[in-house]
């Protein structure tokens, strides 16, 4: 898990990251689950940090009552080690080596990953991912709309573990509840899955510093099971700290297909009636009413150009938390960070200890 945050793509939480909730997918060509966006380090880029990735924030009001996310799946294998070594053979004189670079989205073989989110209320989200094969052909995709909590209990920030449980399904739709020892009970909704995929948020110690993991539900699970087809190590897991529906679709040429999800603190009946599309409806109509207030022109490509430019700033709220001290020291109890912590980057901000909402430029 990430100590200090957690990200993903098309992401949301609650305004202390307490529970999580972003878009995962696989072409079925990728060595590893497309789960977060990827980039070069300040080290890697011939021009410092870079993200190479095809994703724009489309939409968003200062209320976040709707919100609508583009991700650009290429359908071919994601070329990491290709861009990481075509940019660090440049200098930085030359321009960057970018994904489109690569040839990747010739003839349209990609997906566009259209992900919206509207509020029915505070405590009430319905999620639709749209999924569009742009190319001439029908291609295949997974799609794992992702649930999960952010581990303090490892660290001893929390004293209560919390969990998401399965419940019995209906034929319609899926259900699992959530409950967290301050915030209560959720109830998170899906269309009738292939399968359902329960692990804990828990770092994969034994791949990253060769010691034993404390159970073989860590947080990468997902990715050797989907990638292998092995599916066997789940059957008797039906609770856990991370939670994915998953779905498989052969998308024919220029298709598309929907996945709905709810994330509520009611337990509703019909999660997807006509006031799932309704609240939708009504939510988009609001975020027009407010953009079409603001700009003085009347040029309709200006007026997108603007409400785009808010979207993203609006997107790029995040939480973010640092508490300098235990990052230089560790936690009580787990292994040391690297001794290079105490003389490297921020380590004479030893006040510091931020927890905030915060706008990052860096997107």
């Amino acid at each position: 898990m990430y100590r200090w945050g957690e990200d993903g793509i098309a992401g949301i939480s609650d305004n202390m990251q307490r529970i999580c909730f972003a878009v995962t997918l696989w072409n079925g060509k990728d060595p590893i689950l497309k789960e977060r966006l990827f980039g070069l380090s300040g080290k890697e880029g011939n021009h410092g940090e870079d993200v190479k990735e095809l994703y724009y924030y489309l939409d968003n009001n200062p209320s976040h009552s709707y919100m609508k996310h583009l991700y650009k799946y290429p359908q071919g294998e994601y070329p990491y080690n290709h861009l990481l070594v075509s940019n660090q053979n440049r200098n930085r004189h030359e321009p960057e080596y970018e994904l489109l670079d690569t040839g990747l989205f010739d003839n349209n073989k990609y997906f566009d990953v259209f992900t919206e989110y509207a509020k029915n209320n505070e405590e009430d989200i319905c999620i639709k991912i749209t999924i569009h094969n742009r190319a001439n052909e029908a291609a295949f995709i997974a799609a794992l709309p992702t649930l999960w909590l952010r581990n303090l209990w490892s660290f001893g920030a929390a004293k209560h573990k919390p969990a998401i449980t399965e419940t019995e399904p209906t034929e319609a739709f899926g259900h699992v509840k959530m409950n967290h020892h301050l915030l209560g009970d959720y109830h998170f909704y899906f269309d009738a899955p292939k399968r359902t995929l329960f692990t804990e948020n828990e770092t994969n110690t034994e791949k990253l510093y060769n010691q034993p993991n404390a159970t073989p539900f860590v947080k990468d699970t997902f990715h050797t099971a989907v990638v292998q087809n092995n599916y066997e190590a789940f059957k008797e897991k039906n609770s856990g700290t991370k939670f994915s529906p998953m779905y498989e679709f052969d998308v024919e040429a220029q298709s598309s297909v929907t996945i709905k999800l709810r994330l509520s603190k009611d337990v509703l009946q019909n999660p997807f009636d006509k006031k799932f599309e309704e609240t939708f409806s009504q939510r988009i109509a609001e975020t027009d009413e407010f953009y079409n207030s603001i700009p003085n022109t009347k040029d309709e490509d200006e007026k997108n150009i603007q409400r785009q430019a808010f979207a993203s700033m609006l997107w790029s709220k995040q939480y973010f938390n640092i508490d300098i001290p235990r990052w230089l020291n560790g936690d009580p109890g787990q292994p040391a960070p690297p001794a290079a912590r105490k003389t490297g980057r921020n380590h004479q901000w030893m006040t510091l200890n931020n927890e905030d909402i915060v706008s990052m430029p860096d997107k």
